[in-house]
């Protein structure tokens, strides 16, 4: 009887506490929601088997290696534990993302009409008006956040995944499973979450207004622009170089036309690697100790804040823009200058089309897409620069 006692206390359902069961649960909901329902699967799907690995009791796969007096390894550690610092913890999986992304995006729409940067600008509101909401919950006694946490919540705003993730790997690690998972979900969410906020905010006629064809944009624009964008940033702001210097290498190798192969790699098979093991390493840090706590819901409650913030600052910019310029601007395509590439600009035209069958928005709202990922990653380089130290 005392070995089967010892083999039932060894076992995972012995040593099952009642958080890692619920946080097994909420693995399931999040490949459950990434399957059935299609939201964000490409990410989701290895954050919520990494949820359930990290939290099945005794199987160690998050656990640090142990090391003697002398500094030899006496035990190796978890899979999960290698994965996050090797790839998160330097900021390593984020930034080989980012350059991904760049390989697949085009500037095109923005540079045929460069006044959408204002209004991917407006939409990071969402994100400097979220961390005075979490420094003001701080201040008053509702919820700990430290202004590193603030900053990282923040980010959420700016519905950049990649750039969430790279931020809280910098400056508050133990938020990252629930920061992560607050960004993506709301990314999934977007046409769900964005449409009666615009519709809240514009009339018929506006969202039926019809903008001006782009004009052609030449190959020459198209390969010095990420160069100059580049330089620009990285000498007024070094700590956004990292994420915008990545995604302008991949852009520039799409553009150039000279290195295909590595434009092709960077589009599918390495961000496609990449996603699978940064899925992995988020999943690690949803532990049942690290997660199920009241900071958890600030971050989930202040991060849907900061994404509507970021939709409704986008269409009142475009607005005004319109008040002020001679050719028409659809305050829908507003809405798209939050970073979620490029479900954001589907949602823009898909409403625009509602009120008008003919009146496709897509490639204006393009624009203020792409311009929210260069907002987003400066943005990300401000809070690094002002809080970081």
């Amino acid at each position: 009887m005392e070995r089967l006692n010892n083999l039932w206390l060894d076992s995972g359902v012995g040593q099952l506490s009642p958080g890692q069961g619920i946080m097994i649960l909420v693995g399931l909901l999040l490949l459950y929601l990434a399957i059935r329902r299609g939201f964000e699967p490409l990410l989701l799907v290895p954050i919520g088997f990494g949820t359930v690995l990290v939290n099945i009791p005794g199987a160690g796969f998050d656990t640090a290696p142990v090391y003697d007096a002398l500094g030899h390894m006496q035990q190796p550690g978890g899979l999960l534990y290698y994965i996050y610092e090797a790839g998160i913890a330097t900021g390593i999986f984020p930034l080989l993302i980012f350059m991904g992304v760049g390989a697949m995006t085009d500037f095109g729409p923005m540079l045929a009409n460069p006044k959408t940067l204002f209004l991917g600008a407006a939409a990071q509101v969402g994100i400097f008006a979220t961390v005075l909401g979490a420094i003001g919950l701080s201040h008053f006694g509702v919820l700990e956040f430290s202004l590193r946490d603030a900053a990282s919540i923040g980010i959420i705003g700016g519905a950049d995944g990649p750039t969430a993730i790279y931020v809280t790997s910098l400056l508050s690690p133990d938020l990252l499973g629930a920061i992560a998972v607050a960004a993506y979900s709301y990314m999934a969410l977007v046409p769900i979450i964005q449409p009666p906020i615009m519709k809240l905010l514009t009339t018929k006629k506006e969202r039926a207004i019809r903008m001006e064809q782009l004009r052609p944009v030449s190959q020459r624009e198209k390969i010095i622009f990420p160069l100059i964008l580049l330089i620009l940033v990285a000498l007024l702001l070094p700590s956004a170089a990292p994420l915008l210097g990545m995604f302008c290498l991949g852009n520039l190798m799409r553009e150039c036309g000279v290195v295909a192969r590595l434009s092709d790699t960077a589009q599918n098979a390495l961000i496609n690697t990449v996603t699978i093991f940064l899925g992995l390493g988020v999943g690690s840090k949803m532990s049942a100790e690290k997660f199920l706590n009241a900071e958890t819901l600030g971050i989930l409650l202040l991060g849907i804040v900061a994404f509507a913030i970021g939709t409704a600052a986008g269409v009142l910019m475009a607005k005004v823009m319109n008040l002020l310029s001679k050719h028409p601007i659809n305050p829908l395509i507003g809405s798209a200058g939050v970073s979620a590439v490029p479900m954001a600009a589907r949602v823009s035209n898909k409403m625009g089309l509602q009120s008008d069958p003919h009146n496709y928005l897509m490639m204006h709202a393009m624009g203020p897409n792409v311009a929210g990922v260069i907002g987003s990653a400066v943005a990300a380089g401000v809070m690094i620069t002002l809080v970081g130290g």
